[in-house]
């Protein structure tokens, strides 16, 4: 049974097109056997039709030729004398008067049993060659008799086998044609769908805008590329989430690994005692202990697009610690003030939230930088001020576009994916970030969080 199944298996055409062309040779074949049985079953039928009103016309001719009048039969002599050559034989009751000369025995035993049992009976022996009988019943004044009448099916058959064999070449003809037309219909049929494919594969793998529509396509095409544009669609959106999310991992991890290599060089550019070893050695696990922090936070987000296990933090001590882990500028003042609300996220989560809008802030501040805290009626509001040169009026529409920075030949190292990035986690923990259009001396950006 496997060994079955294996075969047909391995039988089976491996392409859509041959599975097609497969099924219509096979519907095509059943319903020609079908036509062509019926066909000869009715041919034969009309031929057997035939030669039964040929047996009885000769029958009835035979019949004129005799007399039932009186108490015996008699054969009258006629002009029709030489149909009695031809496979005829006259029966008075069971005997027989008449018998064509040279006749098989075989034909006349079976000429005796129709004429044992008159009526209008016809019978096919097959003895030595086909034979066709049918007994013509006569009843006379005083006597009865029985024409039997035989005729060679031989012509007969060989019609038969002629219109079959005629049929099982048109059979085949019509299935090779069938096959051959199915398969280049199919073909057809489905080079556009190969192009499409073709044109998806291409287009995933660079991204490309480029999408089918569903114009000028049949319905079926129509209903493929709707689905494909949605696959394409997913596709792009999982790049460019992967590629925001690379982006985003280099930008924050930057930071503490620049004070990891600063502090390497720092230890190894001349000898230190343990104690300054011991510091170094405590800079480098807080920075990477933040990478870690880093690390979790932006693969949570973008895991499941919730950051992190919800929690609370201490809002002024995470903001101050962050601001002593920042490295300002020597000239720069960074200022942590107000109340100490308990804010709705984790402490790791508020400093990826904060930390752009602080390195921002410390990059373009001149003198100060301002971190203010308090409560609000629906949470807690962080602003982070600085009395920079503030953001060109321009740029204001396209701050939180990720990539996108206002001045790039600033001299200023950045990507453009910090505020962007500050914006979606602040968003995803039910808060909002925003560019506070009011504040005029520098740039302010306020922090919405819910309360914790």
């Amino acid at each position: 049974m496997r060994a079955a199944r294996d075969l047909l298996r391995f039988l089976t055409p491996r392409t859509l097109r041959g599975r097609l062309s497969l099924v219509a040779l096979t519907t095509a074949a059943v319903l020609m056997a079908v036509l062509t049985l019926a066909f000869n079953a009715v041919a034969q039928q009309r031929l057997q039709h035939q030669a039964d009103d040929e047996l009885r016309t000769r029958a009835a001719a035979v019949a004129t030729t005799i007399d039932t009048t009186g108490t015996t039969v008699r054969v009258v002599e006629s002009s029709h004398d030489n149909l009695l050559d031809t496979n005829v034989w006259i029966y008075a009751g069971p005997r027989l008067l008449e018998a064509p000369p040279g006749t098989a025995s075989p034909l006349t035993h079976v000429a005796d049993r129709l004429a044992a049992h008159p009526g209008r009976v016809c019978v096919t022996t097959t003895s030595h060659q086909p034979f066709r009988l049918c007994a013509l019943p006569m009843a006379g004044g005083h006597s009865e008799a029985t024409v039997i009448a035989a005729l060679d099916l031989s012509p007969y058959r060989s019609s038969a086998d002629t219109l079959l064999l005629g049929s099982l070449a048109l059979d085949a003809v019509m299935l090779a044609s069938t096959y051959a037309l199915t398969r280049l219909a199919v073909g057809r049929a489905l080079r556009p769908v190969r192009a499409m494919t073709d044109q998806a594969a291409q287009w995933s793998a660079v991204a490309s805008a480029e999408r089918f529509g569903s114009k000028g396509h049949p319905v079926e095409l129509t209903r493929l590329g709707t689905s494909l544009d949605s696959l394409l669609d997913r596709i792009r959106t999982l790049l460019r989430h992967e590629q925001q999310l690379t982006g985003e991992l280099s930008h924050e991890l930057r930071t503490p690994l620049s004070r990891i290599i600063a502090e390497l060089d720092w230890w190894q550019s001349r000898p230190r005692t343990t104690d300054q070893t011991r510091a170094t050695h405590q800079v480098i696990t807080d920075a990477a202990v933040s990478m870690r922090t880093i690390c979790d936070t932006l693969l949570d987000d973008a895991r499941d697009g919730s950051p992190g296990t919800p929690g609370t933090a201490e809002s002024l001590t995470v903001l101050r610690r962050l601001a002593e882990t920042s490295c300002p500028p020597a000239h720069l003042t960074i200022v942590v003030e107000g109340s100490c609300p308990t804010v709705g996220v984790a402490p790791a989560l508020l400093e990826r939230i904060v930390s752009p809008l602080l390195a921002n802030a410390c990059r373009y501040a001149r003198a100060s930088v301002t971190v203010r805290v308090h409560d609000t009626s629906d949470g807690v509001r962080i602003e982070v001020t600085d009395d920079g040169p503030g953001v060109p009026p321009p740029f204001v529409p396209h701050l939180f576009e990720p990539g996108r920075r206002a001045d790039p030949g600033d001299g200023h190292s950045g990507a453009g994916l910090g505020l962007p990035l500050a914006r979606r986690l602040a968003r995803s923990a039910d808060g909002d970030l925003r560019f506070d259009h009011r504040h005029t001396a520098g740039a302010r950006f306020v922090v919405c969080l819910p309360a914790g």
